[in-house]
């Protein structure tokens, strides 16, 4: 093995090598359990981001993992065509040459998107394969190729036939610069500072006035009534009264609604149906008529004042407000903080639109989905998930399938001349049903639908329309219902819930068996990552790392966007002045595993990826190690050889089998953070710090064959089944040392990803052995501490004397005395007699035993106490700078709070340091 690990030269090769070799593929194979998880589809658009990377880590190391236990493994790979996010991009392209989606026209337009998506869509996949993704690539789909497409009119139909789609007219999000509907999941609501207009609309009966508030005045040119709370005794007697609306000269009724607050405002609600969510359900409540006033760019229409008409919505409001105050209608104007609807794509912000649109009538799908999750068919892993699940399904709206596109699935609707509607899978068969609906021999002309179908209507079909819906294919039979869904919270209503009511509608079962719900990727300091904070990492960068110094080049000379470079130098500057250094793969990986605790938000630290790439070189040492000490050396491998195990070997072959049942418990658990620290633990603590040293007397001494062919055996066999635990989590670097070590081993095979998964024996479970080693351990680290805190050379021996050593310490000393010198660096060790006087010594404890080392000789007792003395000093002066520093009430309000914390971790580490200094002072005080 090269000196030095070197991830960028290992992880590309090993990934092409497994992708060539079809590794990853599915085979249909009827005699062993199936397993298979279908990817999220990311946009064909996109880029990995954090989300990304975790989720999909999440999801290899489950595949991988049921890959090894032998279970036929499918992770089901594809895109999403992301029909907002990608026309956006095409006719950005097209405007930079001065062209129109318009002017090429729909069918040319569309051809210009696919002709992007064959260039420019794959830079997602690419990224995939830098993670390790051990999708089946010859599997991979699209959500708008031909059979998804099929299969996506196929249910449109069905559901039409069924009466659950229908066409109508009702509220919807509307991005007036994209002109079209936008799902709950496309908006941003963010709070910012507006005004709240206080109007009084005058009494029809001439006694006075009410005065509403409304934070969008232009939206009164549509109100069709003022509502009050039915309590409400200030507005008893106008119950059933009219006013008159300003500017309008329309008159609109007083009602009474449970929904009014009375506290908010004056009681008074300007009620507009068809520009309010609110207000629409109210309106329909109350039979309200819905006058629309806005046309599809949120200007004016012309059903409203010819003074308005034309006006954007903002102009509007200007003009309202200015004729409201002139005729003396305006009461005040607050200041007033409220959440903005914007679009996620435009930043524009959303106006709720009256428009013609296409929606499922989800009622009868949710009855099932609900009754799948009460009876455990589906389970929320954390379990509490399901109470939002519920709260939404409970509560579900019809959804809103079409949108004002180009780039998508098109709604297998026809119109005839007379407006008549007929849906039909090709413009022939609907054909077919309007002359067997209308009864008319004549051929009709039909028009189809120009609108396309939500991209989410597509992915909710996604976990069996990728498998071959509706053919009953053998894949569909195999893997559906496929086994776990990864996903974040922020789309269990968007999809999850979608595709739970779809699966169980066509597939005939529930989708997943398990949903896994990931929590936010945050920063270290708990922010939520955005471009806006400048703390957002690219899982890539991680990977291949920033050099700071090119990065600010790229940003002066154009290469590189001024405020994404911003963004990436502010996000690691801090903890790596000159850039991040290429960590690899694995170790972003096994980071993310160990920050997966279930349903909790991961604070990303990049000083926990630079420890886990120390944990890979601390791997590929160990790997050095072992190699060296058994390539061409006797492992063990012929069956009639002797083997002799010490007790280190049995120690390791034990705490080994413990690790093995650890780490399937916590993957079939989803505790990856815990069958992470299991694994670190063994590798570093016990394999790595323990066995390696506890190996080498034996390998290096005059032990017999049998004894050195023992522990060479149980070297390589012990990092070989360490490798396979690791390999779901760290594929790359376990599958470099794996072909190294496995034919010392004994172990067969092309690859670590094709191996087995390891399994417990409870026969090999050591409990004297592990008992010796734990006393071993015990004795080692007390001599050690003594001469950390003594201050004493680690290179010096020193002498033991042993106090109260009963028998098995006596006996455990006989057989390990070698090693404790090995290791401990002993000059010698006396078991003092009943009645012997130690001389002036340091002590630790071993159960009853005490552990004593004699001081004379060792230090100089002044001179250590001296240099105590001075370091307690500049400490004890640390400790009150910071105090001071913190006791400054300017200082703790004006700076940052960054800032502030760090100054409270300082003097936390200070008063730590300072306790120890003190007592180990003391000790040395009492020698």
């Amino acid at each position: 093995m090269d000196k030095t690990y070197d991830p960028s030269e290992i992880e590309p090769r090993w990934y092409q090598t497994w992708e060539q070799a079809g590794d990853f593929n599915a085979r249909l194979e009827p005699d062993r359990d199936a397993y298979c998880i279908v990817i999220p589809p990311p946009n064909v658009t996109g880029s990995l981001h954090m989300g990304h990377a975790f989720q999909h880590t999440i999801m290899d190391a489950l595949t991988r993992y049921h890959r090894m236990r032998g279970d036929n493994t499918l992770w089901q790979p594809g895109t999403d065509h992301a029909g907002i996010a990608t026309q956006m991009v095409v006719e950005r392209r097209l405007a930079a040459e001065g062209v129109s989606r318009h002017d090429l026209g729909r069918d040319a337009f569309v051809d210009k998107v696919w002709e992007w998506k064959a260039e420019s869509g794959g830079n997602i996949t690419r990224q995939m394969r830098r993670m390790g993704s051990s999708v089946d690539w010859s599997r991979e789909r699209f959500t708008m190729d031909a059979g998804l497409s099929e299969a996506v009119t196929e249910v449109f139909v069905r559901l039409y036939d069924e009466g659950l789609i229908y066409r109508g007219k009702r509220l919807v999000n509307w991005d007036p610069v994209l002109k079209t509907a936008v799902s709950d999941l496309e908006v941003e609501s963010k709070e910012e500072q507006g005004h709240l207009w206080h109007l009084r609309y005058p009494r029809s009966d001439g006694q006075g006035h009410v005065i509403v508030a409304t934070t969008r005045p232009e939206t009164m040119l549509g109100d069709m009534a003022v509502a009050v709370h039915p309590d409400d005794e200030r507005y008893r007697d106008l119950v059933g009264q009219t006013l008159e609306l300003p500017l309008t000269g329309r008159r609109i009724p007083v009602i009474a609604d449970d929904y009014v607050d009375p506290e908010f405002g004056t009681g008074c609600v300007k009620i507009t149906p068809a520009h309010d969510f609110n207000d629409y359900a109210m309106g329909q409540r109350h039979g309200l008529t819905l006058l629309n006033i806005f046309d599809d760019d949120a200007c004016i229409n012309d059903d409203a004042p010819e003074a308005y008409r034309g006006l954007s919505r903002f102009e509007a409001r200007k003009r309202i407000v200015d004729d409201l105050d002139a005729a003396g209608l305006l009461e005040r104007i607050d200041d007033h903080t409220l959440m903005v609807p914007r679009g996620d794509r435009t930043g524009e912000v959303l106006e709720p639109y009256l428009t013609d649109q296409w929606f499922v009538k989800t009622g009868p799908l949710a009855e099932p989905a609900i009754e799948a999750v009460e009876t455990g068919r589906i389970r929320f892993v954390p379990d509490n998930w399901k109470n939002t699940y519920f709260q939404w399904m409970r509560n579900i709206e019809d959804w809103c399938i079409s949108r004002q596109l180009w780039w998508g699935h098109r709604v297998p609707a026809w119109y005839d001349d007379a407006g008549n509607i007929v849906v039909g899978r090709t413009e022939a068969e609907a054909r077919e049903r309007w002359h067997a609906q209308f009864g008319n021999d004549q051929e009709p002309r039909l028009r189809q639908d120009d609108d396309v179908l939500d991209t989410w209507f597509s992915s909710a079909l996604w976990p069996f329309t990728t498998l071959g819906w509706p053919e009953q294919t053998p894949e569909l039979k195999a893997f559906y219902p496929t086994a776990v869904l990864v996903t974040g919270f922020d789309i269990i209503f968007f999809w999850v819930a979608r595709m739970i009511m779809m699966g169980l509608k066509f597939a005939g079962d529930v989708p997943f068996r398990d949903v896994y719900i990931t929590g936010l990727i945050r920063d270290a300091e708990g922010q939520k990552q955005s471009k806006s904070k400048g703390n957002v990492i690219d899982p890539v960068d991680l990977i291949d790392g920033i050099d700071l110094d090119a990065l600010v080049a790229k940003r002066t000379v154009g290469l590189m966007q001024p405020k994404k470079a911003r963004a990436i130098e502010k996000a690691t500057r801090k903890d790596f002045p000159d850039g991040i250094p290429a960590f690899g793969t694995d170790a972003v990986r096994f980071t993310f595993a160990a920050l997966a605790s279930t349903g909790r938000d991961i604070r990303f630290d990049l000083g926990r990826v630079a420890g886990y790439r120390n944990f890979c070189n601390k791997l590929w040492n160990a790997a050095r190690y072992v190699l060296m000490n058994t390539e061409g050396q006797d492992t063990g491998l012929n069956p009639d050889d002797a083997i002799s195990l010490s007790a280190a070997d049995r120690w390791i072959i034990s705490r080994l089998q413990d690790t093995e049942r650890k780490a399937s418990d916590h993957l079939d658990a989803y505790r990856f953070d815990l069958a992470a620290q299991t694994l670190y633990d063994f590798t570093w603590n016990e394999y790595c710090d323990w066995y390696l040293e506890l190996s080498k007397p034996v390998l290096t001494g005059d032990a017999d064959a049998a004894a050195q062919r023992g522990t060479r055996r149980t070297l390589v066999r012990v990092l070989e089944t360490l490798l396979r635990l690791m390999h779901p989590l760290m594929p790359f670097i376990t599958e470099e040392i794996w072909q190294k070590v496995a034919p010392l081993a004994g172990a067969e095979g092309r690859s670590i990803a094709l191996t087995r998964w390891p399994t417990p024996d409870a026969d090999r479970h050591d409990e004297a052995a592990e008992a010796d080693v734990a006393w071993l351990q015990r004795f080692i680290l007390g001599v050690r501490r003594i001469r950390g805190e003594m201050d004493i050379s680690p290179s010096k021996p020193i002498p033991v004397l042993l106090e109260q050593a009963g028998v098995d310490d006596r006996e455990r000393l006989g057989r390990f005395e070698a090693l404790i010198a090995f290791l401990a660096r002993t000059e010698s060790i006396r078991v003092l007699d009943a009645g012997d006087t130690a001389p002036e010594s340091a002590l630790a404890l071993l159960g009853d035993m005490r552990i004593l080392v004699p001081m004379a000789g060792l230090i100089d007792k002044d001179a250590e106490l001296a240099r105590l003395d001075k370091q307690i000093a500049q400490t004890e002066g640390d400790v009150q700078r910071a105090e001071a520093k913190l006791g400054n009430e300017g200082f703790v309000s004006r700076a940052p709070e960054a800032v502030v914390n760090q100054e409270r971790e300082r003097l936390t580490t200070h008063r730590k340091t300072l306790g120890e200094l003190q007592a180990q002072r003391e000790r040395i005080a009492a020698l």
